[in-house]
């Protein structure tokens, strides 16, 4: 195998056929630790950045993290030190990002059902800006704006009905999906929040979907949202921020998304072109950031020879990675040491008492029991969406930079999982 072909190369690489995460070797972390066992790479976070940070050299812009791909405290803490905003979905975000270190004052608030509660507290911490839904919300922020003797900054988030061809469950800025306000009631929305005296119109969001891999449904949004700003400005309400959201994808199987610098420089000669180039710029990357810094390691527990198949029985399952389960997604699933031996196909499973409970399906291994794999892209929507379902424990967690490994999550146990429960 070629350690360039690996999706996270070359901070993932096999060396005289063990692989290594930066300078240590997958193995000895699967011993010191246990499986299964989530390892990130921090130099593959900060080269993810850097990619961002290259094509917005010299220009208004900020990056903020879309926390919900790994929302892990140590993961945020190199973003936070990066000087990175953050963008969150809940209070509990909100929570995660100061406890790391983040400000709120770098804190966009997105999602479509933000409740009372939640906006009174991000108000209160002073965030920098609040990414409005629908027409209802721009109402109750409004109201509980002035309860606190506040104005809170909003930009409402337009669905340009674009299509970013990715998976129907991650696909969020079309007419059939429940994410922003439609294209055609974007001025009325906008009339609207500038009559709010609780209100204060900073700027305009949109963001599509995720696992996009072609530039050209971000340059259909980006005029569609160019066209909006002409006709917002038109009609007296200034926009001072541009937000472009996320949703860049990262190679899994052969996957070719643009770099990110790439699709930035195509962009921005598109914002330049139009004359919007001196705008304060915001964009929300998640999966792109983290997602081919990390791995998942996993002990082989069984061999179960089958007519029609063969199952490889490991001991992650989709409590610990449930992108397979969830959308079918595929992750490449390696050895940690390399051998000439002969394959045999294999559907990879967990031991979770579900049939959807598979990791991969149809895979050429050579392994044996107690062998250890790496389920490969695992940096991204896997910790952050893992459970606890037949009362499994949330694997332990470990960032990697260069020789040293940090253990940022202890492994949880049943009495975590039984803390807050009560008998009757």
């Amino acid at each position: 195998m070629n350690p360039s072909d690996l999706p996270g190369a070359p901070f993932l690489a096999y060396r005289d056929q063990q692989l290594f995460i930066e300078q240590l070797r997958l193995q000895d972390l699967a011993q010191q630790h246990g499986t299964p066992l989530f390892v990130y790479s921090k130099a593959g976070m900060l080269h993810a950045l850097s990619a961002y940070q290259r094509a917005f050299a010299g220009r208004k812009a900020k990056v903020h993290y879309a926390m919900k791909a790994n929302s892990s405290l140590g993961v945020l803490q190199v973003f936070a030190k990066a000087a990175c905003g953050f963008d969150i979905v809940s209070a509990g975000e909100l929570a995660r990002v100061l406890a790391a270190g983040g400000q709120a004052k770098d804190v966009i608030f997105s999602g479509v059902g933000k409740t009372r509660a939640e906006m009174q507290l991000a108000l209160q911490a002073g965030i920098a800006c609040f990414n409005v839904e629908s027409e209802a919300e721009l109402d109750v922020l409004n109201e509980v704006a002035l309860s606190l003797g506040k104005v809170a900054p909003v930009s409402i988030r337009v669905n340009p009905n674009v299509d970013p061809k990715t998976h129907p469950y991650i696909s969020t800025g079309l007419k059939g999906n429940k994410f922003g306000i439609a294209h055609e009631r974007t001025l009325q929305a906008y009339r609207h929040a500038a009559s709010l005296p609780g209100l204060k119109v900073t700027g305009i969001d949109c963001h599509i979907g995720s696992q996009i891999t072609t530039s050209e449904p971000y340059l259909d949004a980006l005029d569609k949202v160019l066209d909006l700003v002409e006709q917002i400005e038109s009609a007296g309400i200034p926009i001072h921020h541009l937000d472009f959201g996320g949703g860049l994808g990262i190679n899994y199987n052969g996957d070719t998304p643009p770099a990110a610098d790439a699709l930035w420089a195509t962009l921005l000669a598109r914002l330049d072109a139009r004359g919007f180039g001196d705008r304060q710029l915001m964009i929300e990357p998640g999966r792109s950031l983290v997602g081919n810094a990390g791995v998942c390691l996993s002990q082989v527990q069984f061999l179960k020879p089958g007519e029609q198949k063969n199952f490889c029985i490991i001991d992650a399952a989709m409590n610990d990675l449930p992108r397979p389960a969830m959308y079918e997604a595929y992750h490449q699933i390696v050895p940690l040491t390399l051998s000439d031996a002969a394959t045999q196909v294999y559907d990879v499973v967990g031991p979770v008492c579900e049939s959807g409970d598979w990791i991969g399906r149809d895979r050429a291994l050579n392994v044996q029991a107690s062998d250890t794999l790496a389920v490969l892209s695992a940096g991204a929507y896997c910790m952050s969406m893992a459970s606890n379902y037949n009362t499994r424990g949330r694997p332990a967690e470990v960032l990697v930079d260069g020789n040293k490994a940090h253990v940022i999550r202890t492994r949880e146990t049943v009495a975590d999982q039984m803390r807050g429960e009560c008998l009757v």
